[in-house]
């Protein structure tokens, strides 16, 4: 089709959609001329107002994306109608009444921000100061070395996947020969993350279904096995999704292996202080390995110890040989940080400074975090009670009380994990993991129940 408004025509593509608005009193002539061409013949000023409307889309390659594994779980959960439903999928802590919680040391914390009348100006690069000091302060202790001696670049993230995604562009740019080396199983997004940084991976055994325990030996042999100068990423405390951990003598172990083959730790530090209860006691593989002398990864988050899961507030460290190393690693991380995102939220890096760096709110969130550490425990005693009691086969359900932190990994596979949502209406991941940190005491009974039919009469 052409469109001509009493002067050179204009071509339209054919199956266009066009539409004329005329502002005028006089007489408009129109013409047909085969069939397809319209032409105006205008006697007085004509405002034309033209909308084209095209039925293809220069999108048309783009393909539906899979729901995400984890997040998914959420929206079935929200659209199931029954009332004895369970999410037990995303990792998100709940009272005993499955309500989201907010700690009261946070709100104390945000009360302290608005009395002092704080600005919304931007942040640096690298993120609060008062933030970045006190949060390598609490993975490594403030006395260590290292951070009097400043060999620790610290840089405020985007919670732990946007620290451990900044982490993973500095690999890919300064370790382009590198891979890294993940667990089998891991968090679902660590494959995302390298992937997306264009960081090769394989994977290290870890999980033993025969036992439902750690494949230590496995473990070792595939580390053994990897190039040397890999990026080992291990999970520095609660893994997430087996909740099983290296015993202290086994990190000494693996601590020795990666030295040993010039290997460099990656850690991801998601749950310090709440798979516990203790700061210390969960930062102790982190601490073991930086006072070995080894030159160190790890990314952190105050999505679950701090209930801070919407203000994405995490870190990214590099504990380096030398302040000048250190400095020169911090420089090209604000350089990588820049075009990725600029710069980082303040809200909740001030609840995390004032929370960590004042002393009465920082002894009333240790009181706090060991509380819901201790929920979570009971949660976990509980549930192991109630299999014992029902399952009359003789299975040993004791691995439950040998994982740690807020997620179980139950050893149900994905047909038997399937029956758990379509019967039970139990909502988890595919691979068996589900999270205590949703279960109340009064529903362990019932998660029983689903997990023993599921177990025992899907194959």
């Amino acid at each position: 089709m052409a469109l001509s408004l009493s002067s050179a025509p204009v071509s339209l593509p054919s199956r266009s959609v066009v539409t004329l608005r005329l502002n005028t009193k006089q007489t408009v002539g129109f013409a047909k001329n085969g069939g397809s061409d319209l032409f105006l013949k205008r006697k007085a000023f004509i405002r034309v107002g033209m909308a084209v409307a095209l039925n293809f889309s220069r999108f048309e390659s783009v393909t539906m994306a899979p729901p995400d594994p984890i997040l998914g779980v959420s929206e079935a959960f929200k659209a199931d109608t029954n009332d004895l439903k369970l999410n037990l999928g995303v990792g998100a802590y709940r009272t005993e009444e499955l309500q989201p919680y907010v700690l009261n040391v946070v709100k104390k914390a945000e009360n302290l921000m608005l009395e002092k009348g704080e600005n919304k100006e931007y942040l640096p690069i690298e993120g609060l100061a008062a933030f970045n000091k006190v949060t390598a302060e609490l993975l490594l202790g403030a006395d260590n070395p290292v951070i009097q001696q400043g060999k620790v670049a610290t840089v405020q993230g985007l919670s732990g996947t946007g620290s451990l995604r900044l982490a993973a562009a500095f690999i890919q740019r300064y370790f382009p020969a590198a891979k890294a080396l993940i667990s089998s199983p891991t968090w679902g997004n660590h494959k995302n993350i390298f992937n997306d940084a264009r960081v090769p991976w394989s994977e290290y055994r870890y999980y033993d279904p025969r036992t439902v325990g750690l494949d230590f030996d496995g473990m070792i042999a595939d580390i053994k096995a990897a190039p040397d100068g890999s990026f080992v990423v291990l999970h520095g405390c609660a893994h997430n999704p087996t909740g099983i951990d290296p015993t202290p003598e086994q990190w000494e172990e693996l601590a020795d292996i990666i030295q040993e083959k010039n290997h460099i730790p990656f850690f991801d530090v998601a749950y310090q202080g709440f798979a516990s209860g203790n700061l210390d006691a969960d930062a102790f593989s982190v601490r073991m390995f930086v006072q070995r002398g080894l030159e160190v990864l790890v990314a952190q988050s105050y999505s679950k110890n701090l209930g801070l899961y919407a203000e994405r507030i995490g870190a990214i460290n590099v504990v380096c040989s030398s302040p000048d190393v250190a400095d020169r690693v911090k420089s090209q991380l604000k350089r990588l940080a820049r075009p990725m995102y600029s710069n980082p939220p303040v809200h909740g890096a001030r609840i995390v400074a004032n929370v960590v760096g004042d002393p009465t709110l920082f002894s009333e969130w240790k009181d706090e975090m060991e509380e819901m550490a201790g929920r979570i425990k009971n949660v976990r005693q509980r549930l192991y009670d109630s299999l014992s009691q029902k399952d009359k086969s003789g299975k040993d359900w004791s691995f439950i009380l040998r994982q740690i932190g807020m997620f179980s990994f139950t050893g149900l596979n994905k047909a038997q994990s399937d029956n758990m949502t379509n019967k039970w209406h139990v909502y988890m991941t595919k691979d068996g993991r589900i999270s205590l940190a949703g279960l109340s005491l009064s529903k362990c009974e019932y998660l029983a129940d689903a997990i023993i039919d599921s177990f025992h009469n899907v194959s």
